[in-house]
């Protein structure tokens, strides 16, 4: 790892995240409801959930800007201890700038995970800004860190682990789940 994704990764107090393409594959599943109306569904992966509990639990925020409006996000965020959910807003600065005041942060102890060009005018403005594997070539270019991993497979969970191994707290997580390092 470069050691000035550490160190921006150290300085972390927020992690903002698009939803469709990071917290999932991009796929958005349509299913008949009771009535016959068809509802919006998506998959989100396990592992990337039990790594924003280990967030929350180390006191650093979590936060949602979705330009789609999902029940499955909110419903998500709630199993998820989500601080900040946005939904709806495809122009993301001023709704990153309402977060940034209620948090009372600097750009620089924020994170973002993006995927599409909504997202690389966010990235622009904080301290740690991430694409995903899947990302679009035009926004990997604004990111000082490219997971491995795809949105929906696991990309969350890969910066949240930078993160915590960064401030010296994922031994804390691994000890938690009696596992040595």
């Amino acid at each position: 790892m470069p050691t000035d994704v550490n160190q921006r990764a150290s300085r972390i107090r927020l992690l903002l995240m698009d939803v469709d393409g990071v917290l999932t594959d991009g796929r958005l599943y349509n299913v008949p409801g009771p009535e016959g109306q068809m509802f919006e569904t998506k998959g989100f992966d396990s592992q990337d959930g039990i790594a924003l509990h280990w967030l929350s639990w180390k006191g650093i925020k979590t936060g949602l800007i979705s330009g789609r409006v999902s029940p499955a996000t909110v419903e998500r965020a709630k199993q998820t201890k989500i601080t900040y959910v946005y939904q709806g807003h495809t122009e993301k600065i001023p709704i990153f700038e309402e977060i940034l005041r209620d948090a009372q942060l600097d750009p620089a102890q924020v994170a973002y995970v993006g995927d599409d060009l909504t997202d690389a005018i966010v990235m622009r403005r904080v301290g740690l800004p991430v694409a995903t594997a899947n990302a679009r070539e035009e926004v990997k270019r604004h990111a000082c860190y490219v997971t491995s991993a795809s949105g929906g497979q696991g990309a969350v969970r890969e910066v949240i682990e930078l993160i915590l191994k960064a401030q010296g707290l994922w031994e804390d997580v691994l000890k938690k789940y009696e596992i040595t390092a």
